[in-house]
Formats: C-alpha cells, structure tokens, sequence
C-alpha cells in the first residue's frame, strides 16, 4: 500500500510504442520528493540522460497532479508539467543539447480530474508517427487518432473536441498550432486560456505529434484522519468566508489589480523594460476591462478567489470572447509594447493563446525587436516588411503570426531574444531581456533590486517571477507546486491551517517544520542539480545587462538602475545561505548528504 493520500502510481504512455504501464511510486520519493514538481523533477534527474535533446522521443513530458490536489481544499487544483526545457542553455555548453530542467504550473480542471481517475501523475515519451490523442477513463487508457484536429487553434478545438466526446465529464489540455508547429516557446492550454506557459511545453508535447490528452474518473484518494482533515478544511473555507479586502480584490480584479500597482511601484515591464511605469495604464487595467469588457468572473476547481475574468471585446480587430487580461498578459502585450488600445491588447492576447504561444515570452521577443527597430539595429526588410513601432498593434499582431507558424522572421523570433540577439550582433545583447535563454516575465528589475535580481537570476527554469526573492521564498514556491497549491492563496493558509498540518492529516504522517521546510529546500537543490550536471554554473546566473546600464527616465522611481556590485555581493550571500560553491553555484556535498540527494554527487 502507498501512503494515503497518494495513489503510488504513475500513468505511463510510450507513443513510439503505444505501450502504456501503470507503475508504482516508491515511497520514499513520495516522502522526500511530495509529488508535483518535487516529484517530476526526480523522475526527470533519474531517467533522463545528461544532454537529451528536448525535441527527442527520449525526453520526458510529465503531467503531475500533487496530493491536495482532487481534494475540495481551497486553491488546490495546480497541475505541474515537468520536462526538460526547449528555451534555456547555458553560456558554455557542456553538451549540443544542454539545457533546464522547465516545470509550468496550470490551474483548471485537469488535475483533479486525473487524480479521480486513479493517477498521481501521467508520464509521456515517445513520438506518434501521426497527430494522437491519449483518452483516460479510469484503468481504460487508450491512444487515438488526432488527425482531424491537427491544424485547429485552442478555442475551435475546445468546442469541437469536447463536443465529440460526447458529454461534459472529460477534462482536457492542448496545444495548438505553435505547439504542432514545434514553436520553441509554445504552451499547453486547458480550459481556454489557462495555461503551462513557460519553458516551451507545447513544443515538446508537439514533437511528440501529441494534440491533446482527455481524462475523467470516478476514484477519491483517501485520507488518513479524516476527523482532523474535515475540521482543517472547516476552518480554511471559513477564512475565505470573510469577505475580507484580499479576497474581495481577488473576485473583483484578479492579477488585472496589478496593472495599476505595479506601474505606481515602479516595478513593471514597459517599453522592453526601459521603465518601470506607464503613463496610460489606467486604459487597460482592472477599472477599464470591468467597464467594458468583462462580463464574468470564475474559478479553478475549489477555488474561492475567481480570480479569472472573461468577457467580450469588441472593436476595430473584430470580436473576442475571451479571458483576460491578467497581469502577465495585460504587461507583456501592454505596457511593454505601449498598446493602450483595450480591444487591441485583447486581441493579441485572444490570438496568442489560441495558437498556444507563451504570451510572456511572445510578448517580450516583440518588444525587444520593436527596441532594435528604434535603435536602428534592424530594419523592415529583416522583420519581413513589417514596419515594427512601439503602440503598435497591427504590427505586433503580424509579427505573432509570423511566430507561431514560423514564417519568414518568425522562425528566428520563436527561438525568443537570445537567438535574436546572437543572430543580430551589434549591441543588441545589452538589451536583450532574458536569463538562461529564458525570457523575463512582467515585473522590472530596478525598483527593489535586491529582491528581484536574485527572483530572476537564480530561477531554476530561466527567469521566472514566481521563483520567490531569497531562498525561503524559493523552498515555499516548490512546497506549493509540489502540493498543488496555489500561491495566489498562500497567505490564508498559516498557524493552525499550515499546509503541513493539513499534508499530515491527508497522508497519517506528521510533518514538523523543520522537515517540511527541508523538503521545499531539497526539491529546489534536486533541480539546481539536473542544470547542473547539464552545464549551468555561476556565470548562468546573473541578469540582463541592460538593467545594470538604464536607468528609469519616467516617474517616481526616475533614475533607478541595478548596482552591479550590489548585485554580485547579493549572489554571494544567496550561495552562502543555501551551502553553495560561491565560484561554480555547485550545493556544497556535505548539504547534498544532509538533504538525502547523495546520488547527485
């Protein structure tokens, strides 16, 4: 028996074979690892060679689904996609192949769904020779002709698919055409417009000719305690009961509420992160979209915040009925190309997810080149006869077509900055906004750089805000996506409603802080360990020049620029703090053995 809580089984596919396996998880990575990303990124350092090649039938694309995932607790319903990344490399390669490790967490549905049916994770290698979908019921697994859908966006997919299922049950997620197109920055999407956007997902579930995967379920997990498990969950919903101001701007608002925050903090991407404030972002943030765009708000799976928004754009780009924008997308096809225009915004957002694109990475890739435009550094003939202009939507729209089909420039501008910038020469490299190949989400660097410089540069996937800014908030993130928590609700769950008391009454084992907190540490290192067998060292972490060189010309935070210095003695703490080798970013061996990660040494 595995430990309650858990189903000790992966759901194994091989779509060069067909052959599909039901396999057990061994109780201690349960135990050391949690499951979701911890877990994901064990079995990746375990069965995947140093230097495989992302886009090879040998890499590895991992849907995990953490043990409070299925259960009715509150924001709980994340799913982990787990593979080995198609954007990042390292500045010197150790192998042709070398790169990250990617994990990209999706709300929805999907999870908890694939937990009913009996899994804690589902495991896929191997190329279809044709477009393929896998269908879940239970024990009954099967893989299907995808034929017919190959070539839809995400949105007609969505319709059609669920429609041929035949009735409302199933759960699904799915790429569209940048995934089929092999897109280096394709997500998959689930429910519309929720997505596992980072680290080229799509791309890899592309090159395993995969369209979609649909599943339902009639299995619950057990509990352990279920006295203790129903008076936890008792006492969370009743904090979310309050109708407090943070869960009222949670419903009213979502991430949208940041738009504005942001911009007054100094903190946002604007004009490929030249600023950290934009002058109109009153017309595309939250008060904007409530007054003429969204019609409704709604949740992920148990979720009280409803934090996601939909409704209906209508314009001189024609009609959208779509989510958005949150934070991220409103930024990064927003304020960071200076597109104030509401319905434009809305239909590069609208387009960008239903061809599955990254839009953080998409949007960042166009902002870049709308910089080597203005500089002089590119013309039109490079960017095909587009003539490329910050405020630009036509343009931008152009070029993401060109992206997501790999036409013409889009072939190069899909592989994101760094191979742009490499392609480009001349300075371009000074402005090029990414880390470890990885573009930069939607928060600027500058304003609070201690905390933001460290959040990017030591990210284990490349550049990523959700990383947490020192070395408690990185082991806390990695407790969350192991569980399948969301972070959105992180702060309700604290004192006597910890996530480690109610992980103890799931599975029957007590959790000390100390131990769990050890874990979140561990899954961080575990990660740090496949970057670094696959060439990442110190040189890796760092950010991009061009915050170490502009300073903010615009608003309060005129003038704000990185100190290297500052920097560099910041990176110095950071390795001291976790035990890390302060000229190559190695963990030390003696915490490699403290944390039970020998086998890495």
């Amino acid at each position: 028996m595995s430990t309650k809580g858990y189903y000790g089984r992966m759901l194994e596919v091989n779509l060069s074979t067909g052959k599909i396996e039901k396999t057990r998880i061994p109780d201690r990575d349960i135990h050391m690892f949690l499951g979701g990303r911890g877990l994901g990124a064990k079995i990746l350092y375990d069965r995947l060679k140093p230097g495989t090649d992302p886009l090879s039938a040998e890499n590895i694309l991992m849907f995990m689904a953490g043990p409070f995932v299925g259960y009715p607790i509150p924001s709980s319903s994340r799913t982990c996609v787990v593979t080995k990344s198609t954007r990042t490399s390292p500045v010197t390669k150790k192998y042709e192949h070398s790169s990250s490790l990617s994990y990209s967490n999706m709300g929805g549905f999907f999870g908890p769904e694939l937990r009913y049916a009996g899994y804690d994770g589902l495991l896929v290698t191997g190329k279809a020779d044709k477009p393929v979908y896998i269908h879940i019921e239970d024990d009954k697994v099967s893989i299907k002709n995808a034929s017919k859908y190959w070539g839809m966006g995400t949105d007609e997919f969505d319709k059609t698919f669920h429609k041929d299922l035949g009735e409302d049950r199933h759960e699904s997620c799915y790429i569209g055409p940048a995934g089929e197109n092999q897109v280096p920055m394709a997500c998959i999407i689930n429910t519309a417009a929720r997505a596992a956007g980072r680290g080229g997902t799509g791309c890899v579930m592309g090159s395993k000719m995969l369209k979609a995967i649909a599943v339902k379920g009639t299995a619950v997990p057990e509990v352990a305690d279920l006295k203790k498990y129903n008076e936890l969950l008792e006492k969370i919903r009743r904090s979310f009961m309050k109708k407090d101001e943070n869960v009222m701007n949670w419903r009213y608002g979502g991430t949208a509420n940041a738009l504005a925050s942001s911009s007054s903090n100094g903190t946002q991407a604007v004009k490929n992160y030249s600023e950290g404030t934009y002058s109109e972002i009153d017309k595309i943030g939250t008060e904007a979209n409530r007054k003429k765009i969204w019609k409704r708000d709604f949740a992920c799976y148990s979720c009280q915040l409803a934090c996601k928004k939909s409704g209906f754009a209508k314009g001189a780009y024609g009609v959208q009925v779509h989510d958005g924008p949150e934070y991220e997308t409103g930024t990064m096809m927003g304020a960071n190309l200076m597109i104030s225009d509401l319905n434009g915004l809305h239909k590069l957002i609208y387009d960008g997810d239903n061809y599955g694109i990254d839009i953080i990475s998409a949007g960042n890739t166009i902002g870049f080149l709308m910089e080597a435009m203005e500089r002089g550094d590119i013309d039109e003939d490079f960017l095909d006869g587009i003539k490329l202009s910050w405020g630009d939507v036509e343009g931008s729209l152009a070029l993401l077509h060109k992206i997501c089909k790999r036409e013409g420039i889009g072939e190069l501008a899909g592989q994101g900055v760094k191979a742009l910038s490499e392609r480009i020469g001349k300075n371009t490299s000074e402005y090029a906004i990414h880390v470890k190949g990885h573009e930069l989400a939607a928060w600027n660097v500058p304003v609070g750089s201690s905390y933001w410089a460290i959040t990017y540069a030591t990210s284990n996937r490349g550049a990523c805000h959700m990383n947490g800014g020192n070395t408690s908030g990185q082991d806390n993130a990695c407790l969350r996506d192991s569980l399948g928590a969301c972070s959105f609700a992180s702060s309700w769950y604290k004192d006597e409603v910890h996530y480690r008391h109610i992980l103890s009454a799931i599975t029957g084992l007590e959790w000390s802080e100390e131990e769990f907190n050890k874990a979140g540490s561990r899954i961080f290192t575990m990660e740090k360990m496949f970057n670094y067998r696959e060439g990442f060292r110190r040189e890796d972490d760092t950010i991009p020049e061009k915050f170490f060189k502009n300073e903010f010309t615009h608003g309060d935070h005129k003038g704000a620029i990185v100190e290297r210095d500052e920097f560099s003695k910041n990176l110095d703490n950071y390795y001291e703090s976790r035990g890390w080798d302060k000229a190559t970013s190695r963990p030390m061996e003696n915490v490699l053995r403290d944390m039970d990660l020998n086998f890495t040494v």
